[in-house]
C-alpha cells in the first residue's frame, strides 16, 4: 500500500513535526511532493506566530506554492503526520492537491475519515484521493507525549 517513496516523505513530515514538538508546538508536520521532489515544507507554527490558520498543512501550502508561484498545486501529494481539520482539508482542495497521504487519525477533529468524510463529497469541482496509515503508531505516540507534558 506504501511506497519506500512514501516512507520517506512521511520521514520528512515526521521530522517537522519533532520540531514542532520542540517548539512546544502540538507536533504535526506536513511536505508537497511534486514529481518526486518536495516543493513545501510546514509545521505547526500556532502559538509562536498566535495565528490559529497555522497548521502545519496550511505552511506547507503556502510555502509549496510560493517556491512555484503558483496558488494551483496540480499534482501535488501532500504528508501529514495527523488527519487534517476541515479548514486544511478545505484548502488542500482548493489548491487542486492530487492526494493527501496522513499518518494517525484525528477522533476530535480530523475531516477525512474520523468526524467527517469530507474529501469524499461530490459536491466538489475537484477530488483529492487519500491514505492513511503510514507511520501511524509513532506519530500517535509523539501526540500522546505532547499531551503528557502538558498535563
Amino acid at each position: 500500500m506504501f511506497s519506500s517513496k512514501d516512507k520517506l516523505f512521511m520521514e520528512r513530515a515526521f521530522e517537522l513535526a519533532v520540531e514542532s514538538f520542540d517548539d512546544e508546538e502540538v507536533p504535526v508536520g506536513a511536505i508537497i511532493v511534486k514529481d518526486g521532489k518536495i516543493i513545501g515544507e510546514g509545521r505547526n507554527k500556532v502559538i509562536s506566530k498566535n495565528d490559529v490558520t497555522s497548521h502545519a498543512e496550511i505552511n506547507a501550502l503556502r510555502n509549496a506554492s510560493k517556491n512555484i508561484n503558483n496558488y494551483r498545486l496540480n499534482d501535488c501529494l501532500m504528508y501529514v503526520t495527523l488527519e487534517p481539520c476541515h479548514m486544511c482539508a478545505k484548502a488542500a482542495l482548493d489548491a487542486r492537491l492530487s492526494s493527501i497521504v496522513f499518518a494517525a487519525k484525528e477522533p476530535k477533529t480530523g475531516s477525512i475519515v474520523s468526524v467527517d468524510n469530507f474529501l469524499d463529497k461530490k459536491l466538489f469541482n475537484h477530488t483529492v484521493t487519500y491514505r492513511y496509515g503510514l507511520m501511524e503508531d509513532r506519530s500517535s505516540k509523539l501526540l500522546r507525549e505532547f499531551f503528557k507534558l502538558r498535563r
